[in-house]
Formats: structure tokens, sequence, C-alpha cells
């Protein structure tokens, strides 16, 4: 009997020690190193014959040699023929083609390839364009072109009420100051003509055309100084107080809720009585009162 309890008192001493062994977090070493018979044994891989990778391929080389092209034109029936580079811009056979007789200059010219137009900065071999092909010509709108003209021939120049009337360099010419009938203080500032200068010597067939220029500032009120009459008024008098402006303002303040509606209802009604006032009583009552317009005035 005491052997049995002796045996059990062991076996519940290796358990209780055991269980508590087990509650204590496992440290390893900063060297430890797993023992080759617990690692994870690799899976076998059959062996598969792979394809060999692809070739690459060598880059396209522009053609060196150059190509004939066609620029052909429709109206009016012209045809050129031009020896290019694949690796020319637009822009370089436009000029090319412009340096030939009777041809358009270049800044005029739109050449298309099957309906599309052709950009001036891009190349010609991006087009796609290779020996023989026929490249369409066609003229920028308002543009005469006259293939038996072989003269170069500048774009014409149009008047301001657009007849097709050339004009040459231009001189400003002030005609005498008309008379208006409107209200004191508003006057029209005299006609501004731009006339071709007399150095110019006119085409055969050419007509020079005046073109007037008028500005109306009837509708500009007058800061200038004011008449006698208008100086020496009694309402004149009364408005030119600054004291006047400030018992307004204070006034609005009282009937407005905000500052800003009593001050916009003060500008409305100050703005309506500035042609009756100088520059100088202006300013003197904007400084008195605090409230400044645009840009000051």
């Amino acid at each position: 009997m005491a052997s049995e309890q002796a045996r059990q008192a062991e076996h519940a001493f290796v358990k209780n020690f055991a269980s508590t062994l087990s509650a204590h977090p496992v440290t390893f070493a900063n060297d430890y190193q797993q023992p080759p018979e617990n690692t994870l044994r690799r899976i076998p891989v059959a062996p598969i014959d792979l394809p060999p990778p692809p070739e690459r391929k060598s880059a396209d080389v522009a053609p060196t040699g150059s190509i004939d092209i066609t620029i052909k034109s429709t109206k009016p029936a012209q045809s050129y023929s031009l020896s290019v580079q694949s690796t020319d811009t637009i822009a370089t056979i436009k000029s090319q083609l412009a340096a030939k007789p009777g041809a358009p200059p270049a800044d005029v010219q739109r050449l298309l390839l099957k309906g599309k137009a052709l950009a001036d900065g891009k190349l010609l071999k991006e087009y796609d364009v290779k020996e023989g092909d026929t490249v369409n010509l066609m003229v920028k709108p308002g543009f005469h072109w006259d293939p038996s003209d072989t003269a170069p021939s500048p774009p014409p120049a149009f008047s301001s009420y657009g007849s097709q009337e050339p004009v040459g360099p231009e001189h400003i010419t002030l005609l005498p100051e008309q008379p208006s009938s409107k209200r004191p203080g508003h006057s029209r500032i005299p006609s501004v003509v731009l006339s071709p200068s007399p150095s110019l010597t006119p085409a055969p067939d050419a007509k020079l055309a005046d073109i007037p220029l008028l500005l109306d500032t009837s509708s500009i009120p007058s800061t200038g100084p004011l008449s006698a009459a208008a100086a020496e008024s009694p309402y004149h008098a009364t408005i030119a107080q600054p004291a006047f402006w400030d018992r307004l303002f204070t006034f609005l303040s009282g009937e407005f809720a905000h500052r800003s509606d009593a001050a916009t209802a003060w500008e409305d009604f100050f703005r309506a009585s500035k042609s009756q006032l100088s520059v100088s009583e202006i300013a003197m009552i904007r400084d008195n009162v605090g409230v400044m317009g645009m840009a000051g005035t």
C-alpha cells in the first residue's frame, strides 16, 4: 500500500512539473538552428522540357535612301514630284514644295494622305509613306493660288469692314473734334483714322481705303473742373461738405443691420453725385467718411 501511494504521488509531481514547464514561453538563442531531421522536405519537381526563349528582334533601321513621292492638287489641277527622305518632317517637305515654281507658300499648304491631314512636326515615315505614293495638296481658305504666277504672293490684307481691299502700312490721322449735343461735361474725343502711308506705292489694280475708328466717351462721367454756375449752386454747396456724407452714412448704418449694406447704399448715392463734385472734393469726402470705392476713386 505504501509503495502504491508513493508511486501515485510521484506521478502527480511529474504531471504538475510538466504542466508548469509547458506554461513558460520557449526562447531560442540568436544562433539557434533547426535540426536537419526537423526541417521540411523539399517537394520533388518532375523535369519538364521548356521551350527556348524567343529571339530578340533587331530594331527597325530607317532607310537612308531617298524616295520619290507625288504631291497633287485638284483645284487648281497641279502635280509636283519631290525626292524626299523618310526622316524629313512634314514642315521640311512643305518648304521644299514651296521652292517649286508656281507652288503655294509653305504657311498656306495643307498636305493630306488618304483624307488625313499631315502634322508639320511629325516625320514622313510616321505616316507610312512609300515610294511612288501620292499626297494631296490643298491651300488654306482665303488664299488665291495661281500656279501660273511664279512670283511669291503674300497673303492679302483686309480692311476692318471685311472688304478684300489691300491696305499697306498705316499712319494715324486725327479728324477735327465734333461737338456733342449731350449733357454738359461729356464730349467725344477726336476720331482716329488709319490711312495708308503716303510712301506706299499701290498696285495698279489696288484700291487704298481709310479705316475710321470712332471712340464715343459720352457714357464716361467727367471728373474735370466744374463750371462757375454749378460750383456756386446751393445743391453743390451742400453735397460738397464731408459732414453731409458723414451724417448720411451714420443714418444708413442705423437702417441696415450690416455695415456692408449701409456702405453699398451710401456708395450708390455718392456715385450718382460724383459728376457734380471735383476730384479734390471726392477725395476729401472719402477720407472723412472712410468708404473707399474701386481703385480708391
